[in-house]
């Protein structure tokens, strides 16, 4: 028997190491719900000194006042960036970009449940999450109004939800940046508020790389959508 125990145990701890990494949806709303929960105001006092701090240092080094104001989130998915942009003197300034940590899927919209792609498109911040199975998430307003359009046209009665910017290195369909990123940009969307907060998600960047040509394979209504994408990204100029 004792031949077999080391074995045993060896499985055991990459399971467990497995669940824990990978099946924090599964276990983390248990744990949650049997904790309590955290309150939103629970986590800025908890996370806020260190990732104050270092957002404060990023908004001086580009010379920009650190307050209240509207903010842009560019998703990168090919480069596999976050940006973060503030309106500053009536023009937007760049402030840092985040490394992406995960994020499932190749480029091209998202079409439906299960489909494992991140969304493209021009989005809003509806919900915080303070009980994140992914430590914090910022839930974006997928599918809106253009997805459920074209949605309903093609027949696509699932097209997906549930599209966050979270923490952590796991990704299905979300953007993940790790936890010292999701601090500061819990906090910050928190402190300027949801409505003043925009969220770009492109396939790549639209800036330095035209959308067009549209992969023959995607649907007339993406020409659309990627001239919408490169209008808006194209006021975000280092």
């Amino acid at each position: 028997m004792r031949r077999y125990l080391f074995p045993t145990l060896f499985i055991l701890v990459i399971a467990i190491v497995i669940l824990y990494y990978y099946g924090r949806s599964l276990w983390y709303p248990v744990y949650a719900e049997m904790t309590g929960g955290r309150s939103i105001s629970e986590v800025i006092k908890h996370y806020e000194q260190d990732p104050q701090k270092r957002l404060k240092q990023r908004f001086d080094a580009a010379n920009v006042p650190f307050r209240n104001t509207d903010v842009t989130l560019i998703g990168l998915k090919e480069e596999k960036q976050l940006e973060l942009w503030v309106k500053h003197n009536d023009a937007w300034q760049f402030i840092h970009s985040y490394p992406v940590t995960a994020a499932s899927g190749i480029a091209g919209p998202k079409l439906r449940e299960g489909d494992r792609q991140v969304p493209e498109g021009i989005y809003q911040i509806t919900w915080l999450n303070p009980n994140s199975s992914y430590h914090l998430s910022m839930k974006i307003n997928y599918p809106n109004a253009f997805d459920l359009k074209h949605a309903i046209a093609e027949g696509r009665n699932e097209p997906g939800s549930d599209i966050f910017i979270h923490g952590k290195a796991v990704s299905i369909g979300c953007i993940a940046v790790g936890d010292d990123a999701i601090d500061e940009l819990f906090g910050l969307v928190h402190s300027v508020g949801k409505d003043r907060v925009t969220v770009i998600i492109t396939p790549h960047d639209a800036r330095k790389r035209s959308l067009f040509p549209v992969d023959a394979k995607h649907a007339d209504w993406v020409k659309d959508l990627y001239q919408k994408i490169e209008l808006a990204i194209g006021v975000y100029k280092r």
